[in-house]
């Protein structure tokens, strides 16, 4: 079956930075809803037309990607706004900490806690990829036709790095 919107893939790939570095691997398939918001869209427009068995290997500059890093995403946090048990890492909500805290954040946007200090914390709501220029190289192990439900929904549920609130130690991207 050939690759269209919409459609599932079975995914495997290598993601590294522009100096070679390896940032994520995926050895084992995952599914992704091509036509929804699972993959980015240069990811999607290069799996069309594609079939099962199928070698990519996809240069994604930022604007490709993640977007250019934003300084003025970045905030400083007292420390008496956040939970005790936070670490360096985590995620916070932005409607979770006063608004005067993360002042022109959206409500929705999550926050990395990146350093912290007795009395603040420095919190970036950039995704951890912006400003990186990106390369994959991905295989495709297969393609199904997607549900109903997953078209109506938009996702089979694994986003292409989608950030989520996570706990101590799991520093796993997707």
């Amino acid at each position: 079956m050939e690759i269209h919107t919409p459609c599932v893939v079975a995914l495997t790939w290598k993601l590294k930075d522009s100096l070679g570095e390896t940032l994520d691997e995926l050895d084992e398939p995952v599914e992704f809803l091509v036509g929804g918001g699972d993959l980015l869209p240069a990811i999607d427009r290069a799996l069309q037309g594609h079939e099962p068995g199928a070698e990519m290997h996809l240069n994604l500059e930022p604007e490709d990607a993640f977007g250019d890093y934003d300084e003025t995403l970045v905030y400083l946090a007292p420390r008496s706004t956040l939970p005790e048990s936070v670490e360096e890492g985590m995620l916070v909500e932005a409607s979770a900490l006063p608004k005067e805290t993360v002042e022109g954040a959206a409500a929705d946007a999550l926050l990395t806690i990146t350093e912290l200090y007795p009395e603040h914390a420095v919190l970036d709501g950039n995704h951890p990829l912006a400003g990186i220029a990106l390369r994959l190289d991905l295989k495709v192990v297969a393609v199904r036709e997607a549900t109903e439900e997953e078209v109506e929904s938009g996702t089979v549920g694994s986003g292409f790095f989608r950030l989520q609130p996570m706990a101590p130690g799991n520093d796993q991207l997707h």
